[in-house]
């Protein structure tokens, strides 16, 4: 092993007379109180020294790691056979490993990876629900039929381009800042374009396609500081507007002002923007692996997330026919989702960590769903209660989304784009068959559509190997 020198006498001493620190620590072990866990004989000296490493042989996960540890500390072969009476290393290693019971110490637990930035995730739900201030400015301004068909078709779109958008350009940041910017470059003002061209085939020019194409610009422009994580800024951008909105109740602004004030706020957001994809546009460029091509992920890969947005906006249009105060809160209710979606993440980790098994796992997995979905819908109700007729068809979609937005946090993205798609089309062919769509049939597309999507984080989720 260390050598043919013997490295411990039969009395505890080394070859040149000192006293060796094993056998030290050997005569200590009666006081030891991990040495309690090994019945000892006095007369066995394999008791002796599994008591006095009980504490280095219990984390042990094999027998071999034992004969590592007695390597280290000096044992040769001739004590081994002449001292503890076995025939080698491994045969000591394998009876101590028997003797001593296992004790696996609890690593030290480490901060929460996905902790929630309480007030990224307030400041979010804010900005989601504040654009909604230009309709109450402008309304009067462009109040038609035809003007609100205009603003839905350029907001679906919109809504749609920015998810995919989004989407693409978090897995060109994961590339590199220039790449990610790059890719909001080009990828925004098309999403504006579409989004403009669909409210002029809608509505033809007037003041309402105007209006829609401040909204495209605005909603592009909002994409792109909420990928770069620009909240402050955005929220610095709708200063203006929330400011116009502020002195309705006291001073009429005119009509000069409140055409002029949205479009301040959407000037100042295009060019917050503008700023932002300008410096990550000027980073140095990732360089490119030999053999490795340079052009990304598939934009395919962003489809379902277009699908997604283009549903869920559809959904929160039904909504908006029962109670536009109903959007409001389902908007400002995005806030307390995502901060949910990040707990859900932290206490999956939390349950992987406390579960024996994997039965254990899924049972733990079931009650964090229950506790995050029930965490997001239950102030829901109180608040579609006093915005609406009835809170269920609001309840219902909000579950919806939810669920839909857990599991896109997994990167599975193709099971909540399809179930969105089906609840909106069955709304939207009732709507088009019956009128106008009926809360009853409205709650019986999205609760189906909640419960599959339900019935998925259960499955998929509950797997310790969707956590790893």
């Amino acid at each position: 092993m260390s050598g043919p020198m013997a490295l411990e006498s039969h009395d505890g001493r080394s070859a040149d007379g000192r006293e060796d620190t094993l056998a030290r620590r050997l005569s200590a072990a009666p006081d030891s109180t991990l040495a309690l866990c090994v019945p000892r004989a006095p007369e066995d000296p394999v008791d002796r020294l599994a008591a006095g490493m009980a504490d280095q042989i219990g984390p042990a996960v094999h027998a071999w790691e034992v004969a590592a540890l007695l390597e280290s500390e000096g044992l040769t072969g001739d004590q081994i056979r002449e001292r503890y009476r076995h025939p080698g290393l491994f045969s000591l290693a394998r009876d101590l490993y028997g003797r001593v019971p296992r004790s696996f110490p609890e690593p030290a637990r480490g901060p929460d990876p996905w902790a929630p930035d309480h007030v990224r995730c307030a400041l979010r739900g804010v900005l989601f629900a504040l654009p909604g201030l230009a309709y109450v400015l402008t309304g009067r301004l462009w109040q038609g039929e035809r003007g609100v068909y205009a603003l839905i078709a350029a907001g679906l779109l919109s809504w749609a381009w920015g998810q995919a958008l989004s989407h693409r350009a978090y897995l060109r940041l994961v590339v590199g800042r220039r790449e990610a910017g790059r890719t909001l470059l080009y990828g925004a003002p098309a999403g504006a374009l579409i989004s403009s061209a669909a409210a002029l085939a809608v509505a033809g020019p007037g003041s309402a396609t105007l209006f829609a194409v401040g909204q495209s610009l605005y909603l592009a422009a909002a994409g792109v500081l909420l990928v770069c994580g620009r909240e402050r800024m955005l929220l610095a951008a709708l200063t203006p507007l929330i400011a116009g909105t502020a002195v309705l109740p006291w001073w009429e602004p005119g009509p000069v002002l409140r055409t002029a004030l949205p479009a301040l706020t959407v000037l100042l957001s295009l060019a917050v923007a503008g700023h932002c994809v300008r410096g990550m546009s000027r980073t140095d460029a990732v360089p490119t692996v030999p053999g490795e091509g340079g052009t990304g992920p598939r934009i395919v890969a962003s489809l379902p997330y277009g699908l997604f947005g283009l549903a869920a906006g559809t959904l929160v249009v039904f909504v908006g026919q029962r109670g536009a105060l109903a959007v409001v809160a389902l908007t400002l209710s995005m806030g307390p989702a995502e901060w949910l979606l990040y707990r859900f993440r932290g206490l999956a980790l939390a349950a992987l960590r406390a579960a024996a098994d994997e039965t254990g796992f899924r049972l733990r997995s079931a009650g964090t769903l229950a506790i995050c979905l029930g965490g997001y819908l239950l102030p829901l109700v109180p608040a579609a209660l006093l915005t609406s007729g009835s809170p269920w068809p609001v309840v219902a979609v909000a579950a919806l989304l939810w669920t839909a937005l857990l599991l896109q946090a997994f990167g599975i993205a193709w099971i909540p784009a399809v179930v969105s798609v089906g609840a909106a089309s069955a709304a939207v062919l009732s709507a088009v068959m019956a009128g106008p769509l009926d809360a009853a049939v409205l709650l019986l597309c999205t609760a189906t559509g909640a419960l599959l999507l339900t019935a998925s984080v259960l499955w998929l989720l509950g797997r310790p190997t969707a956590h790893a």
